[in-house]
């Protein structure tokens, strides 16, 4: 479906084309886009789209912040509204498992700028997004053991990066089977798993 974007304002111009090209993830190997192909999604003319954007990697680069932005603004949402470090845990767990059902092209997006061998713009925002989200769970986890929810003898860094890889793991089997309902069916038993592993024994 077609998004029409003429006589937009230019920061909604710039809004829909993120929106175009993670709709297009979805649906296409991402580095096959074309800035064409992105145009022809928003009914313009390749011209107009660069009157917004100089290049496809000032595109990306915006699709990366987009998804920085949004995915943040909600683990951090989730986190707060949690009674406790270790609820604040699975509900950022669940947030972000729900953010990738709903936007199937994200991930499909960060897994492909991740695999280029240049180091391009949107590569270097989609590891500041891991550095900050990262930092966020180290927090919680920190305070978890703080407050005797979490094992003392915990490695923070290294439950951060295991948290992070399990929702990968689970993002990357859905996207295998073609089912992105899959991970949200998977995530409860997943996290059910880690919190076992980190949790305080008492």
């Amino acid at each position: 479906m077609e998004i029409s974007s003429k006589h937009l304002p230019a920061d909604e111009r710039r809004a829909v084309t993120v929106e175009a090209v993670i709709a297009l993830a979805a649906e296409q190997n991402p580095g096959e886009i074309t800035t064409a192909a992105i145009a022809k999604h928003m009914g313009l003319t390749q011209g107009a789209l660069f009157r917004h954007f100089p290049s496809k990697d000032a595109i990306l680069q915006a699709v990366m912040e987009w998804v920085a932005e949004r995915l943040l603004a909600r683990v951090d949402k989730a986190a707060q509204a949690a009674a406790s470090p270790l609820a604040g845990l699975e509900a950022v767990f669940m947030t972000h498992i729900d953010f990738v059902a709903q936007h199937p092209g994200v991930p499909r997006m960060l897994f492909g700028e991740l695999q280029r061998a240049v180091d391009t713009p949107a590569k270097r925002m989609a590891r500041t997004l891991i550095e900050r989200y990262s930092k966020r769970l180290a927090v919680l986890i920190v305070k978890g053991k703080a407050q005797g929810e979490l094992d003392n003898e915990v490695d923070t860094a290294a439950a951060a990066t295991l948290f992070i890889g399990a929702i990968q793991g689970l993002i990357m089997q859905s996207l295998l089977a073609g089912n992105t309902e899959r991970m949200r069916v998977d995530a409860p038993g997943a996290f059910a798993i880690y919190r076992r592993g980190i949790g305080s024994v008492r």
